[in-house]
């Protein structure tokens, strides 16, 4: 699963549709999308938690505007920016000015992809928390067991 993920980072970016969750183990990532590389390291400024595009504070990246707002239909199951594990939806992503944000069903911000630099997802206390693949058909998001465990807190 996680070679498959590796391989749909190679493909072109899709328009808005549901994400696949699953789990990744770091130690078995490609260099390039573990936390081992430079570029997906949580100390690299870009990826820090308080950078402003990644900021929980930042007025885009919550869950107060409706854009992110779980009331919002586009991010209900059936909008198309679900995220789904095991055939069920778990939480749904947004983007701000090219940052992924990844949110609980409830609106809850669990994690981000900042707009630049890597394709890591940080949890929202800064840890490297798993890795973002465009598919054809939307993305593919692989988590750490610990981070994806945030989706059911």
């Amino acid at each position: 699963m996680i070679r498959a993920a590796a391989l749909a980072v190679l493909l072109p970016g899709a328009a808005l549709a549901d994400a696949a969750l699953f789990v990744v183990e770091p130690s078995q990532m490609p260099f390039d999308l573990g936390p081992g590389a430079p570029a997906n390291q949580p100390s690299r400024r870009g990826n820090a938690p308080f950078a402003a595009g990644n900021s929980g504070s930042a007025p885009g990246n919550g869950s107060a505007i409706h854009a992110n707002s779980p009331r919002n239909p586009a991010n209900g199951p059936g909008g198309g920016r679900a995220i789904i594990a095991d055939g069920e939806a778990v939480g749904y992503y947004t983007t701000n000015s090219g940052t992924l944000n990844l949110f609980t069903a409830s609106g809850r911000r669990v994690a981000y992809r900042p707009a630049h630099g890597t394709r890591s997802l940080f949890s929202t206390d800064g840890r490297w928390c798993g890795t973002v693949a465009q598919t054809g058909g939307g993305f593919a998001l692989g988590m750490t067991r610990e981070c994806l465990q945030r989706f059911f807190q």
